[in-house]
């Protein structure tokens, strides 16, 4: 147990023996008793600059609500590590029971992690990682964010195959937050794919994850290549941006290379990025699954109870298009099925 848990039950039961000694009752006690049962959970968030984001935080405050018997103690970073920081700092000043980390980006943890670890207070990293030295954290949850992009590029190759496109492939890349998780994964993806395919790459900028920042650096690059056809984007954010800055140049989003249209791919299948998938704007949406609360509660339960947990491991995705022709992709080997979007699907989505 740790030393607050050790003083608070030190403390109820000296509350008990001067409450009996008093010939009062034990209320005070069964109370101190309810409020201590509860686990204190910090949680350290990016931030809200997506829809997946906001998805994320709702998935973990509705698990770890007091009637499930967590008190969360919820920090927003608004996209800054130092902020993040000094949130954890904080949690461990407060003695909290675990802490769960969503990091900005993977380096400049080592300290304030070291300092969790020296406090004997359980870390849990989910969504993005961390490249500290994995004993200084308890479990990583997240998703395998390299394979996403490997699966959307496959879907790519696979689509203009089955479409027996023959022209060149002017492809941009815009990227996420630098130094996040989520674009290194899908950025090395798209390079490695770029490179095999002979695919020409005619900008990687980021757009930070947001829709403004999309249609910003979109508009800048269609300035400056009038030939674009293809845009693979790291988020569904950014693809509403980039559709935003292709029409106001007086071009087509769409599914058909032949007629001129430009393609879109994008990440995460947020339900405005599966409307805009069923619709024909976004050809593919690759899965980024938000859902972690009930996963991150059911770790916690598990330590609590004294068990233990694997270091690393991801959380199921898939992948979505309205479009009938590739049914499948192949990554290193392995096939994995793409789901054709229907409203049905699309109605029954929880986020």
């Amino acid at each position: 147990m740790k030393t607050k848990a050790l003083a608070a039950v030190l403390w109820e039961l000296l509350a008990i023996g001067i409450l009996t000694a008093c010939g009062s009752s034990t209320e005070y006690a069964e109370v101190g008793a309810e409020e201590d049962s509860l686990i204190t959970v910090g949680f350290s968030q990016v931030g809200a600059e997506s829809d997946w984001r906001n998805s994320c935080t709702n998935s973990v405050m509705e698990a770890f609500s007091d009637d499930n018997g967590f008190n969360l103690i919820f920090s927003d970073a608004q996209q800054k590590q130092e902020n993040q920081i000094k949130a954890v700092r904080d949690f461990i000043s407060q003695d909290v029971d675990y802490i769960i980390i969503d990091p900005i980006t993977e380096s400049g943890w080592d300290q304030s992690l070291k300092e969790a670890s020296d406090a004997g207070i359980p870390v849990i990293i989910v969504d993005r990682r961390v490249d500290s030295d994995d004993s200084l954290y308890t479990a990583a949850i997240g998703s395998d964010f390299e394979l996403e992009g490997k699966k959307a590029c496959a879907y790519l190759k696979a689509y203009l195959e089955k479409t027996s496109y023959k022209g060149e492939v002017n492809i941009v890349d815009i990227q996420g937050t630098i130094g996040a998780s989520a674009t290194i994964g899908r950025s090395k993806a798209f390079d490695d794919a770029a490179k095999e395919n002979g695919w020409n790459v005619l900008a990687q900028e980021t757009g930070e994850f947001t829709q403004a920042k999309g249609q910003e650096v979109m508009e800048s690059i269609l300035k400056r290549h009038d030939n674009v056809n293809v845009v693979y984007c790291e988020n569904d954010n950014e693809a509403f941006g980039v559709r935003d800055a292709i029409e106001a140049a007086g071009k087509k989003v769409g599914t058909n290379l032949k007629r001129g249209e430009i393609l879109l791919l994008s990440f995460d299948t947020t339900r405005a990025g599966l409307t805009e998938t069923l619709n024909g704007t976004i050809l593919v949406n690759t899965e980024c699954n938000p859902l972690y609360g009930e996963r991150l509660a059911s770790m916690v339960r598990t330590l609590e109870e004294g068990g233990t947990l694997e270091k690393h491991t991801y959380i199921e995705e898939n992948q979505y298009s309205a479009n009938e022709l590739v049914k499948s992709v192949v990554v290193d080997g392995t096939t994995y099925p793409v789901t054709l979007l229907t409203q049905e699907i699309l109605d029954e989505r929880p986020y």
